[in-house]
């Protein structure tokens, strides 16, 4: 049940409500914030992209205190997108709320009624692999309806281009594959990876920055196939790897630090062996 309050001028109000109202009074050009009124949506964006990141993170870490704290700060994101859209007439966040709302029910047939309901048989669905299929091809009418099929024939098209580049090459490759445009299996993918490693190398040893640009962004756009093939997500995974890096390289120092040493005078075969003895340390605690 939604939380609510009283708001000080009025009966009780949710807390959604209450964000809403504080929100407004914010870009209040007379008695508002400054900063908040001087904001668009352009300025805005960055903030929102940094946000939702912030929330990846804290789902990485296990930290729920803090991913209430993050979802809280991108859910102020969406309210000022909303705000601001409001202002110029556009729509405002109950139609934000009532789209997505709508969507669910669209896109789900299998569990909702068009009316919104819940089926009385349940879903009729049971695998998800069924079910992502299902999306898709809802969303392909959806877009053919709007007369997308005619202005926009790219069949690659409608991949957000603000995404990270590790998650748009993954969901472009896998917009591929959904015409038959694929790999069979992950095997064939680490081929691939291994001929666009060659090729690299190739252009290294050539002298071609060009092409060494080229052939490196060949390889990573190899290497998010075969995270798709594996089933994992490769913006998590690079994440997830630096991550690990820099506990390691943390470790590092500290391990020359004990032996009398310093990061930055240290030559690199001490930097390597204490970087050994930190994979070490770390096979030992698994074990």
């Amino acid at each position: 049940m939604s939380e609510t309050h009283e708001s000080g001028d009025g009966p009780a109000e949710t807390e959604l409500g209450r964000l809403l109202r504080l929100m407004a009074a914010l870009r209040d050009p007379v008695r508002g914030c400054a900063w908040d009124v001087a904001q668009t949506p352009a300025t805005i964006v960055p903030y929102t992209i940094e946000e939702a990141y912030e929330v990846a993170d804290a789902v990485a870490r296990g930290d729920l205190a803090d991913l209430r704290d993050e979802l809280g700060d991108l859910l102020l994101q969406v309210v000022f997108h909303a705000r601001m859209a409001e202002e110029q007439g556009a729509f405002a966040f109950d139609a934000v709320a009532r789209a997505i709302g709508d969507k669910l029910v669209r896109r789900h047939p299998h569990v909702f009624a068009p009316d919104g309901t819940l089926l009385p048989e349940g879903s009729a669905l049971r695998d998800p692999a069924q079910v992502e299929a299902q999306w898709a091809a809802i969303k392909a009418q959806e877009r053919a309806a709007r007369g997308e099929a005619q202005t926009a024939p790219d069949p690659l098209g409608g991949v957000a281009r603000a995404l990270p580049a590790l998650t748009r090459a993954e969901k472009i490759s896998r917009r591929a594959a959904g015409y038959g445009f694929d790999w069979g299996n992950a095997a064939q993918v680490i081929d691939k990876v291994r001929e666009e490693t060659d090729e690299v190398a190739e252009a290294l040893a050539a002298g071609d920055k060009r092409a060494v640009a080229d052939e490196i962004g060949d390889l990573l756009f190899s290497v998010a196939n075969l995270a798709r093939h594996a089933g994992i997500d490769p913006e998590a995974a690079l994440r997830d790897g630096t991550a690990k890096f820099e506990r390691r390289f943390a470790a590092m120092a500290a391990h020359l630090a004990a032996a009398g040493g310093e990061l930055g005078r240290s030559d690199l075969a001490a930097m390597e062996a204490a970087w050994q003895a930190v994979k070490r340390d770390e096979a030992r605690g698994r074990a």
